[in-house]
């Protein structure tokens, strides 16, 4: 009767409120339901589907009047929904009349369908975003089908409320803890610390709310320059070098704005660039590397030669195929990428050197090369949840335009394959130096600005034979897949998927479609069957001359010591070894150096 005068459901008219204190709390209440029903509503999860968080004891709320009326449950969020769990839906599900959605329930709210999300304190209604610094007593949720949620977190303890591993979804970036998780897993959190202070975007809208920078830059120098001309953390090595970028420095020509610049770019340099302790090299992707207006030429080049309407069209371009294939340049773009990331790779794996990413914006090369770079050295990056964290973070939270360079708004009117992408107006040609020198006739630039940072920057001609030993060596050992993994970058290797001529031969695309999808079939289980043989016969060698060491060592030693077969040699002692029968001739003037030493057969010992 007490219980029912607080929590319980009221009727179809507004029912009038309580005249009495109950000195019983609700969860009280809730505990010793529990103890009676000890049935507890599953949470049914899609395929795929992923649990984040929890929390127990919530109220769902009756929005009838202001008391707290309603079904106690769990409240749940998942990568796909919200729900509500109430103790009291076990019998609406032995109920076999009943209709349902079997995907969607009566308490479940799809995240695409949330249209607001309000928390009240201290009876003020306030819209939630971003990170809480407390929860608040009633979450209220506006649906965009018209539905209206109201939760009441006052009775939820901290410890009730469960958040999932990390390792088990995909991670947003868009928390400051989510930037700790990922320098305490890089074991970066030594030299870097996250920081907030764009935090609601207040300094710029390029930049993610949180992000990562060296420990010892202040974080008044971030608003400085709108973000431009601050090395943010992408990655940090095992060995403990790390993976920077850095957006460039508006251009100015006032002298004094200049050399404005030019203090603040010495201070960063001091910060980050400390030998022999910090060492840092620097990659200046918009003057050393390929332009966007090569990317953007190449690739429109080379999807034309897969639009094509009949194949009748499709057998006029075979003849010519390989020729048109190099003109386009994308598989050469290609293989520049990926030579790209394996010299940064080679200088934070082999010369234990930080690297820095130099662009413009620090939004496109800058995303391209990290991502790489990560993927190719971090296995984490290489599973299905590590890389679409890696997606998030460095292209979605790392600014990317993907709106701009996709032209998804369709600002222009021209064909498809014409309107190509939507990029800057600049030159189609990179000038030499771009950056934070771009423009090197302008000489009052290139030396207030470069003459500090210019130490840093390395041509790759300088690093062409550190290169080809790492690479060659790497290739030459068996690959551990859970460590580094380096792509092939030879011509040769580097292909284009066969998928292009199939799906041109129509009997290819048929189940057991005939001699062309037999063949195709037995050229994929033949080039199975040599990776294998080739394998094995690798690890075949590789033995032999194990076996054929250890074979000379035996075959050389004279005599094996006590150590055998832990040591093969005969570890030899400093003083002098004398034969028995040499006490006796101690007596004797006959000179021992140049006697034979006389051994003890101690078989019969």
């Amino acid at each position: 009767m007490l219980g029912k005068g607080v929590v319980g459901g009221g009727g179809g008219t507004k029912a009038p409120k309580p005249s009495f204190v109950s000195y019983v709390r609700p969860e009280e209440i809730h505990t010793n339901e529990k103890e009676v029903t000890e049935k507890e509503v599953t949470l049914h999860l899609l395929p795929g589907e992923q649990l984040l968080c929890e929390a127990s004891t919530v109220l769902k709320c009756v929005q009838e009047d202001s008391c707290q009326r309603g079904i106690y449950g769990r409240l749940v969020c998942t990568d796909f929904k919200i729900s509500f769990l109430g103790d009291d839906e076990s019998a609406l599900d032995n109920d076999e009349t009943q209709f349902k959605n079997k995907v969607v329930g009566e308490n479940d709210i799809t995240l695409h369908c949330v249209d607001q999300i309000y928390g009240v304190f201290d009876e003020k209604k306030k819209t939630l975003f971003g990170q809480l610094k407390k929860y608040p007593e009633t979450l209220i949720i506006h649906c965009k089908d018209l539905r209206v949620f109201h939760f009441c977190l006052r009775y939820t303890k901290e410890e009730e409320v469960k958040r999932t591993d990390r390792k088990n979804h995909a991670v947003m970036f868009d928390t400051l803890q989510d930037w700790c998780w990922e320098l305490e897993r890089t074991k970066g959190n030594m030299k870097y610390k996250a920081v907030s202070v764009n935090e609601g975007y207040k300094v710029c809208e390029r930049l993610p709310a949180y992000f990562v920078v060296p420990t010892p830059l202040p974080e008044e120098d971030v608003p400085r320059f709108q973000g431009h001309g601050i090395p943010i953390w992408c990655w940090s090595c095992h060995n403990g070098c790390a993976l920077l970028k850095m957006s460039a420095l508006p251009k100015e020509q006032d002298d004094g704005i200049l050399q404005i610049q030019k203090n603040f770019l010495d201070g960063i340099y001091k910060i980050i660039h400390r030998p022999p302790y910090e060492i840092v090299k620097t990659e200046d992707l918009s003057s050393n590397f390929l332009s966007l207006q090569e990317i953007q030429t190449a690739y429109s080049k080379f999807k034309q030669l897969f639009l094509i309407d009949n194949s009748t069209e499709f057998w006029d371009t075979d003849i010519k195929w390989f020729s048109l294939l190099e003109s386009s340049s994308w598989l050469d773009i290609i293989r520049r990428c990926l030579k790209k990331a394996i010299e940064i790779i080679e200088c934070l794996e082999a010369q234990n050197m930080n690297i820095l990413l130099l662009e413009e914006n620090a939004s496109d090369l800058c995303c391209l090369v990290s991502s790489l770079v990560q993927v190719m050295m971090d296995p984490h990056c290489r599973t299905r949840f590590g890389f679409q964290s890696l997606v998030q973070k460095e292209w979605i939270m790392g600014g990317h335009c993907f709106l701009d360079r996709c032209n998804h708004l369709r600002q222009s009117d021209k064909e498809e394959h014409q309107r190509q992408l939507s990029l800057p107006l600049t030159q189609s040609k990179s000038s030499p130096k771009r950056g934070f020198f771009r423009e090197e006739t302008d000489h009052l630039i290139k030396n207030l600005l470069g003459k500090r940072i210019s130490k840093l920057i390395n041509s790759s001609e300088e690093l062409q034979d550190n290169f080809r030993e790492f690479y060659d060596s790497w290739h030459s050992k068996p690959p551990s897949y859970h460590g580094l993994l380096l792509p092939h970058i030879e011509g040769p290797e580097v292909k284009v998927w066969a998928q292009r001529y199939l799906r041109w031969i129509p009997e290819a695309q048929i189940l057991g479609g005939g001699r062309v999808a037999t063949m195709s079939k037995l050229l994929e289980m033949l080039e199975e069957v040599q990776s294998l043989q080739e394998k094995i016969e690798e690890r075949h060698h590789s033995q032999e001359a194990l076996q054929a060491e250890a074979t000379s060592l035996l075959r050389n030693s004279a005599r094996l010591s006590s150590l055998f077969p832990f040591a093969l040699l005969q570890r030899h002692s400093s003083k002098p070894v004398l034969p028995t029968s040499g006490w006796k001739a101690l007596e004797d003037e006959e000179d021992l150096a140049k006697r034979e030493d006389e051994f003890v057969d101690l078989g019969d010992v």
